[in-house]
């Protein structure tokens, strides 16, 4: 059971992801054939095999109703953020405040914290620039910058902490 278990996950090494990329590839054809549904698959297993020794290890996800909240959390924050962006940007750009800040992280696991600088990185108005590794701060930017605490507190509340959740 051990050996096929073995080979198995040689063979694919990711199956979470090679669905994710089967279905991304038939998303992005946009188009559903057996052909389209095969060469999803054929990419699904071949890139992971393909790349794997470039990966660090699997995630280890302590906690998953935490995540999915977390994903709840973001899409509505992405679609809240993309409407007030869009009514920044269509007013005079005298009203906007745009800034940097470094936020202090409290996650110590290098997965959570590439997923919080990504979560900053996707929600539109805020990118992260730098990790900084000894200061274990990440650099951010934001479109309108008023009140720096607020926003920390925000991000800490909002992401960090479900994050904390999830992975310790």
């Amino acid at each position: 059971m051990n050996l096929a278990y073995r080979r198995w996950q040689y063979w694919l090494p990711r199956p979470l992801f090679s669905l994710f990329l089967a279905l991304l590839w038939l998303l992005m054809v946009n188009e559903f054939s057996a052909a389209h549904a095969l060469l999803g698959l054929a990419l699904g297993v071949a890139i992971p095999f393909v790349t794997h020794g470039f990966w660090p290890e699997e995630a280890k996800i302590k906690r998953p109703l935490p995540l999915v909240r977390y994903l709840l959390v973001l899409l509505v924050d992405i679609l809240r953020s993309n409407l007030v962006v869009a009514l920044r940007i269509l007013r005079p750009a005298r009203y906007l405040k745009p800034g940097f800040f470094s936020y202090p992280l409290a996650l110590d696991d290098d997965f959570a914290i590439t997923i919080l600088a990504s979560t900053i990185s996707l929600t539109p108005g805020t990118v992260s620039i730098h990790y900084d590794a000894e200061a274990n701060t990440l650099l951010v930017h934001a479109l309108h910058l008023e009140n720096e605490a607020g926003m920390v507190a925000d991000i800490r509340e909002r992401y960090e902490k479900p994050l904390e959740e999830i992975f310790r």
